[in-house]
């Protein structure tokens, strides 16, 4: 087994709820974590040509599994279950310190009006109570900006460079809890114990190869490189969320997104692929399915060397599931009109300086 010690710290307020539903610090979302990002340096080492039967094999003997029908232990004896061989261990399980909210910082939503921006990226977690003029928790508590803990993590020494490229992307793109694809519970991942590790690129993959596969194993890609985008930095975390909030509700509400009629029509439109549900624009076939279809551009909000905080859009493209019967065609073209509203921010002469974005090389 390999040993590592890590740092972990929040960039933003992290929604992760214990069986009381107030937030505290908890192993399982970051094994959650290092599964979901395992995946994508497995399917990268295999440069993406994954039989995904033989990648759930290893990863239920790797991480633990109760499903594996053909799994036998070292005396050649069926096993219907296998603990996780990954060990994680965190210096703390304390509950959240973060108690009560700060006041509104208000963005304009061109069909709703002015909105707080925390409200509209964090809703759920965050709500306005009947009456009230102001946002707050909905739990007891959230986990609070640079609140830290420490990690360690053991591993088979057969699976630790693998394991290593996964905690490498969980710290460049890794959120957990309530509303994490919005950029809540950003976190970094620092290495404490000095040990070198070896790094490989981020893995990328053409939109069209990424939507040919129905889980995320990628970030996607287009002539102009990964599909990354920055923002100009910030001194706290609410300047930037509020900047990514604005950028949101723009993307969705441009001209190429807006619904033809005022009334909802039960049809598909294109902004129905940036995600659903959407309020009072429910279509027909869809509700009555009780279909959910969860944003695939993901925000995650980084620390800068000089102390500020950056955020950072990225897209994980992949095919919906089949009951939405996704046309590839018209998933290319919804999402090249995304990447076209993202690179019009890198232009100069925009409403607001703080929009601006940059293109990232992962």
């Amino acid at each position: 087994m390999k040993t590592r010690q890590f740092k972990l710290q929040f960039h933003t307020p992290a929604f992760l709820g214990d069986a009381t539903q107030s937030a505290r610090w908890r192993t399982p979302p970051f094994k959650a974590q290092l599964r979901q990002w395992w995946r994508v340096a497995h399917a990268a080492q295999q440069q993406f040509a994954v039989n995904v039967g033989e990648m759930r094999d290893i990863e239920g003997r790797l991480f633990g599994h109760a499903w594996l029908e053909d799994d036998f232990d070292e005396q050649g004896k069926k096993v219907a279950a296998r603990k996780s061989l990954v060990r994680i261990r965190l210096s703390r399980w304390d509950e959240g310190l973060l108690k009560s909210w700060q006041a509104a910082n208000k963005v304009n939503h061109p069909e709703v009006g002015m909105v707080d921006s925390n409200l509209y990226m964090g809703y759920g977690p965050i709500l306005l109570p009947r009456g009230s003029k102001e946002p707050t928790l909905k739990s007891n508590a959230a986990i609070q900006v640079k609140e830290e803990a420490q990690l360690a993590i053991a591993v088979p020494d057969e699976h630790a460079i693998t394991l290593d490229q996964a905690l490498l992307l969980m710290d460049l793109y890794g959120t957990v809890g309530g509303r994490s694809r919005n950029g809540w519970g950003s976190y970094s991942v620092q290495s404490i114990d000095r040990v070198d590790t070896p790094t490989s690129p981020t893995p990328t993959q053409a939109l069209a190869k990424c939507l040919s596969m129905d889980w995320p194993h990628a970030l996607g890609a287009d002539k102009d490189g990964a599909l990354v985008w920055q923002t100009l930095s910030h001194k706290d975390w609410t300047g930037v969320m509020r900047t990514l909030a604005e950028i949101k509700i723009k993307l969705r509400t441009q001209a190429a997104f807006r619904f033809p009629h005022a009334q909802p029509d039960g049809q598909v439109h294109d902004r129905h692929w940036l995600s659903y549900p959407i309020t009072r624009h429910d279509v027909t076939d869809w509700k009555r399915k009780n279909l959910r279809l969860p944003n695939q551009l993901r925000f995650k909000i980084r620390p800068t060397a000089d102390g500020q905080l950056v955020g950072v859009i990225f897209h994980m493209p992949h095919k919906p599931p089949v009951d939405f019967d996704p046309s590839p065609k018209t998933l290319e073209h919804v999402w090249q009109k995304v990447y076209q509203h993202l690179d019009g921010y890198i232009k100069p002469a925009r409403e607001s300086t703080h929009l601006k974005l940059t293109r990232i090389t992962p």
